[in-house]
């Protein structure tokens, strides 16, 4: 099972090398980033509305105790110490309010602060990862293209492979049709196949034929040339004959021998 899990793992990985493409992960990474830093901006906006919010209930507490001590001195001017007592204990317990709210101000001006100074630093993270992202993106193209012409000039990419493959079955098929041809007419010559037409012959048989044909034009040859012999000399008979008898060959036979 350790094994399988092993064999599994690796073919996945693989696969998942082979699938991914580094400028998706790029951009996507880039993506994060500028979601983060929207967080970041947020977070931000929220604390910055909270001191608001702190802002005006302190501007409003303070508004109520500068009353209450108004109140408090107006009653004392009338004599209604009673009535000035608990105006100033009233304007005592807001105070004690207006105390903690500007505690709790302060601590959200330092976290607004720290907030805004963190969102500037991860503002600059992000263009400075964009340049390079797209740095990083740019070259990885180029070296693609590049490797992209290096292999299909030196025919090992897959396309071209695939070319290659078909150009050497192709010239495999031919030479395998060439030789069973070859071998098929030296079976016909040699007798070893029989021809169904009847118009193939063996090696015997061709050298008899021609023979044989050589001989008929001999024959004819000697036989013409004979009767040229045979005619010249029965010609050659008659003219020696009428010489001696004193006689002269017809005018029409010495400009048929002159022709």
């Amino acid at each position: 099972m350790k094994r399988m899990g092993m064999i599994f793992r690796a073919k996945a990985n693989k696969a998942l090398d082979r699938a991914e493409d580094p400028r998706e992960t790029l951009d996507y990474s880039y993506q994060k980033q500028l979601e983060l830093l929207q967080k970041v901006r947020r977070g931000v906006a929220d604390v910055a509305t909270s001191r608001k919010r702190l802002e005006l209930q302190l501007n409003q507490l303070q508004g109520q105790s500068s009353k209450l001590e108004d109140q408090g001195r107006k009653a004392l001017a009338l004599g209604r110490e009673d009535l000035a007592r608990e105006a100033l204990s009233r304007r005592a317990a807001l105070q004690q309010q207006v105390t903690d709210l500007e505690t709790q101000h302060q601590t959200l001006q330092g976290e607004e602060e720290k907030l805004t100074l963190a969102a500037q630093r991860l503002q600059a993270k992000v263009d400075a990862f964009r340049t390079k992202k797209e740095t990083i993106k740019a070259t990885y193209t180029a070296a693609q293209a590049q490797t992209r012409i290096g292999e299909a000039f030196s025919g090992i990419s897959e396309e071209m492979g695939d070319v290659g493959l078909a150009i050497q079955r192709a010239e495999d098929k031919t030479a395998q049709l060439q030789a069973r041809a070859g071998a098929i007419d030296e079976l016909l010559a040699s007798g070893a196949l029989d021809d169904p037409s009847g118009m193939a012959k063996d090696d015997i048989a061709a050298e008899l034929d021609r023979i044989s044909g050589g001989t008929d034009v001999e024959l004819e040859l000697q036989r013409m040339k004979a009767e040229l012999a045979g005619g010249t000399s029965a010609q050659q008979q008659a003219l020696e004959g009428g010489s001696q008898d004193g006689t002269q060959a017809p005018q029409g036979q010495h400009k048929f021998d002159k022709q």
